[in-house]
């Protein structure tokens, strides 16, 4: 949200720095009235949502710690703990979370039909526990929510089933609201599927690689829809990173990125147009979700990848990265250059507590652990 790489405005896990200018922060300073319905983890502050630029909010997780209800089942899905401008909604017993998010991004296109708006939905589908939806054949309007974490991955094909219908929702009210030609959706995967969920792809079988630094944990979709601006069926090979989404959206809606954030992201509007536009050479990912002095951090662009231990990865022709590279081509050890300088360039990025953070656990003896989650 902020277009700055994680690896310099990081704090803690669930925690959005409130020092921070977003998306939302530009385009409501640019005259348009914002929204996020979905999944928050970004601070329980009751004004959280408002804080950082959006004028309504329909959010599971956010003042309500933890993801567990009141009977210590799941409480995203079927009977939902939702907060909506930072209170606790009453809802109906049957009630889906999923629906209640779609309805409410719904109800505010309806109010602000009349003005520039914008919405960011990140959808609590299709997370885990994978559980039965409204649709599934044994759904319990009446049910506790999932009593496991991961739930069944039985259910992961309904809930990508019922997410595809709740986005269906969305595009037929901008259609009845005669405003689908004069708004762009986005659709972006955050992060591979989860582990339990293997998926086929014509012969293939791919097994779900969340949390893994693979393409199978960290290449997503990304569709773009603008009927009458941009081209049906225009594919285009150029990277994309999430730093991106700012500078996009706000070129698209004609708002300022002030120069003093310094942000990491560049606009991809052009080549949605079928422009060349400015395209990346690389992307750069630093995952750490303990703050500690272990995270994952690598370059790439669409054939190799550069870790910072040093492991050299031809993803074209290994995709999943079983095979370091030793010997390199004259292309390579270019690639491998470059990327080298991309890696200096933050290896003293993160912010100075995170970084303190980090050496104060490099000190600490190692613990036994146990099997518990």
């Amino acid at each position: 949200m902020t277009g700055i790489y994680n690896v310099r405005n990081y704090t803690a896990f669930g925690v959005l720095d409130r020092k921070q200018t977003t998306f939302a922060h530009l385009l409501k300073k640019s005259g348009y009235a914002t929204c996020i319905a979905g999944k928050w983890q970004l601070g329980r502050q009751a004004d959280a949502p408002q804080h950082f630029g959006f004028d309504q909010a329909c959010l599971w997780q956010h003042t309500i710690p933890g993801a567990k209800g009141p009977h210590g089942t799941d409480s995203r899905f079927v009977n939902p703990q939702i907060d909506i401008n930072g209170q606790t909604a009453t809802l109906p017993e049957g009630s889906f979370g999923p629906d209640v998010c779609a309805d409410f991004i719904c109800d505010f296109m309806e109010a602000n039909k009349d003005k520039p708006f914008f919405v960011y939905y990140p959808m609590i589908l299709t997370h885990c526990p994978f559980a039965p939806v409204r649709d599934s054949a044994d759904w319990d309007p009446k049910s506790n929510g999932s009593p496991t974490y991961k739930g069944d991955a039985k259910y992961f094909g309904d809930m990508v089933t019922y997410m595809d219908k709740l986005v269906g929702r969305i595009t037929a009210k901008l259609d009845a609201l005669s405003v689908r030609d004069n708004t762009l959706i986005l659709f972006v995967g955050d992060n591979g599927t989860d582990k339990p969920v293997v998926s086929s792809m014509g012969n293939l079988k791919v097994a779900g690689g969340k949390g893994k630094m693979t393409d199978a944990g960290t290449r997503v979709p990304l569709i773009a829809s603008w009927p009458g601006t941009i081209s049906a069926g225009l594919v285009t090979p150029d990277l994309v990173d999430f730093s991106d989404f700012l500078p996009t959206l706000c070129e698209t809606a004609g708002a300022t990125v002030p120069s003093t954030l310094k942000i990491d992201g560049r606009s991809f509007l052009p080549q949605l147009l079928g422009k060349e536009g400015n395209p990346r050479e690389w992307i750069y990912s630093w995952y750490n979700t303990g703050g500690g002095p272990k995270g994952r951090e690598w370059v790439r662009n669409q054939r190799y990848k550069l870790y910072r231990t040093g492991k050299f990865y031809d993803i074209r022709n290994d995709v999943l990265e079983e095979r370091p590279l030793k010997q390199l081509s004259p292309e390579a050890q270019k690639a491998r250059t470059l990327f080298e300088g991309v890696l200096d360039t933050y290896k003293d990025a993160r912010p100075a507590s995170v970084a303190a953070q980090g050496k104060q656990q490099a000190k600490k003896p190692r613990q036994k652990q146990n099997n518990r989650d």
